[in-house]
């Protein structure tokens, strides 16, 4: 595949995004990810430490994607949805670390949101995915 048709969007007036993008602009085919958790491909949490967890939501994220062609830098959007904030904060520099390490120094819009609960008692994270391959 080609490289992904997409350009970041941000006013250049505006403080530098660290992390995410503020909004992007895509052509192609459009690829919807439902939300995916920590376990691993048997339906199995192997760990209960938040950053690890999110390593392999991340790691999942780009297993469903690469069935429809894609690869991490197409990906556009991403909706985390964790269940406290506080480590979330706390952990931010093993996070981006975990991140690069499955997404590379691609960053899309993203939004986070603190949860109660999620569905998998042992989930600590869920996040949704959008791509948009290359036409």
């Amino acid at each position: 595949m080609s490289q992904p048709a997409h350009q970041a969007l941000h006013p250049a007036n505006w403080k530098a995004a660290k992390g995410y993008s503020n909004g992007i602009v895509a052509e192609g085919r459009t690829v919807f990810l439902g939300g995916q958790i920590g376990w691993n491909v048997d339906q199995v949490f192997e760990t209960d430490d938040f950053i690890e967890q999110t390593r392999q939501t991340l790691m999942n994220i780009v297993a469903v994607l690469a069935e429809a062609g894609g690869r991490p830098e197409h990906i556009v959007r991403l909706t985390w949805f964790v269940t406290s904030k506080q480590e979330y904060l706390a952990r931010l520099k093993e996070l981006g670390e975990a991140y690069k390490s499955v997404m590379g120094r691609h960053y899309p819009t993203m939004s986070a949101v603190q949860v109660v609960a999620l569905m998998e008692d042992r989930a600590k994270v869920e996040i949704e995915a959008t791509a948009v391959l290359p036409a």
